[in-house]
Formats: C-alpha cells, sequence, structure tokens
C-alpha cells in the first residue's frame, strides 16, 4: 500500500514531533499494509515554510533511521503546497517539490475559501507539466457548500486526495457521506491519510479502503493511482459528475 500525504518527518510541522514519533508512526503505517509513504509537510500555509533541500534532507535523515530499526518503510519526498501567488515562480526557482519527483504536486487550499487566482494557476501549473491534486476537498467548507466548483477543477484536468479518516466516518457521518460521493461521482482518485501521529490524527488506510470496497467497488482502482503516481505514469480517472443539488440551501449556494 502508498500512501501520497502524511507528515511524518520530525520536527518540520505540526506532525512528528521528533523521531520517537516518527518511528511510532512508521510502525503504525507498517501495520496498516503501507509499504511507501510520501512526505509531505506543510508549505507556505502561513506557519511553516519547508523548501525542497530541506525536505530532501529530512527525508534521507528518516530512512536511514527507519532502516537502523529495521522497520520495513520507505519514505520519500514531496510537500503539501498551500496555494499561494507565488507558487509558479518558486516552482520553476526550486523551490518546491512534486511528487517523488513526478509530474504530481499535492496542493492544499484554505479550509473558509478558494483564491480567485486558483484556477488561472491551476491553468499555468499544466501548462509546466505539473498536475495539481487537491488535498482533502471534502474537509473545504466551499466544495462542502458548491461540490460544482470540485467538479469544474476536476474537469479542467486536476486531481484530487481524500483522506482515509474522513472515508471511515472518524471525522464525522457528514464528512464520510460527502467523501464517498466524491468517489462515487469520480472527484477523489486518491486516498491518504494525511497523518500527523498515532493517536488523534492517524493513519486508518486500511479501513478506508475496506469502506470504499464495500460501498463502492473501488478500492482497487484508487489504490493502482497511487501506485502509477510514484511510478509517473498518467493516472486517468472516469469523467467526473456533478454531485447533484439536495434540497432549497444546496440549489441556493449553487447557483
Amino acid at each position: 500500500m502508498i500512501d501520497i500525504h502524511s507528515h511524518i518527518l520530525p520536527g518540520m510541522d505540526d506532525g512528528a514531533a521528533h523521531e520517537a514519533d516518527t518511528l511510532a508512526m512508521a510502525k503504525a503505517a507498517v501495520d496498516e499494509g503501507i509499504k511507501t509513504i510520501v512526505a509531505t509537510p506543510h508549505h507556505q500555509n502561513g506557519t511553516y515554510t519547508n523548501e525542497a533541500p530541506i525536505v530532501e534532507g529530512a527525508v534521507d535523515q528518516t530512512n536511514a533511521l527507519l532502516h537502523h530499526h529495521g522497520i520495513p518503510l520507505t519514505v520519500i519526498a514531496g510537500q503539501e503546497v498551500r496555494v499561494y501567488g507565488e507558487l509558479l515562480e518558486d516552482l520553476k526557482a526550486g523551490h518546491l517539490l512534486t511528487l517523488h519527483g513526478s509530474a504530481y504536486m499535492l496542493v492544499e487550499f484554505p479550509s473558509n475559501y478558494i483564491p480567485r487566482f486558483a484556477s488561472s494557476l491551476f491553468y499555468d501549473l499544466q501548462l509546466e507539466g505539473v498536475t495539481p491534486i487537491i488535498a482533502h476537498p471534502e474537509r473545504n467548507k466551499v466544495f462542502m457548500e458548491k461540490p460544482s466548483l470540485l467538479y469544474r477543477y476536476i474537469q479542467n484536468g486536476a486531481l484530487s486526495q481524500v483522506t482515509a479518516a474522513s472515508v471511515t466516518g472518524h471525522f464525522g457521518k457528514k464528512l464520510q457521506k460527502f467523501s464517498l460521493e466524491l468517489i462515487d461521482h469520480n472527484l477523489a482518485h486518491f486516498i491518504a491519510s494525511d497523518a500527523h501521529n498515532t493517536t488523534s490524527r492517524g493513519f486508518y488506510m486500511d479501513k478506508a479502503y475496506n469502506v470504499i470496497e464495500q460501498k463502492l467497488g473501488r478500492a482497487k482502482e484508487m489504490q493502482d493511482h497511487a501506485e502509477k503516481l510514484i511510478h509517473n505514469q498518467p493516472v486517468i480517472g472516469d469523467a467526473p459528475n456533478e454531485i447533484q443539488a439536495k434540497g432549497l440551501l444546496h440549489k441556493l449556494f449553487n447557483r
């Protein structure tokens, strides 16, 4: 199993605080059946700045640590990049990482709004050969209220990643239902843990795939997408479908 979104590197952000946390998370990941994990520390989110060379160095040190302790987990480099105005320039300058050097970048929106420039930024990224993967859209207030906006991003070539804990119901039934709707409507392409620790923000990957398989029969498809990503192969989902409006409030938000 491959996890494309985690905060396992020690002392980088609000994930693992130190090496003991990293080791605990690594052991938990292996117990889940995860063999490869992309380290995606926060970057440019207003609190944390983790540029490419720093992340790559931390990944090397973490792999050495895991090898020393005999933990059969491979960590590879990435970032969870908050969408910001200079993103494209910083990518060209070598400050940003795609996931494992692939053509895919994990990007994050603020939880309460979508910047107006995001559509043009995504277009420019794709012109540079980089496909944006929207992290945890099910936890974004705007997408929850107006899923047609996410549909437009996906229709225009972006991909998205839903959090395993959302799928399992650990973040509540509302987020679970919305997450499964996104998958069912081809608006989500990856499941990842977004794990920060082994307590409140764990992995839940195995359980999430079981839920997806039982309810939608699509676990293998999403696992294959993660496999293709780390081998830099095309990830091509089925054509997206809009989530139908349900109720007056939803209709008002989707005008």
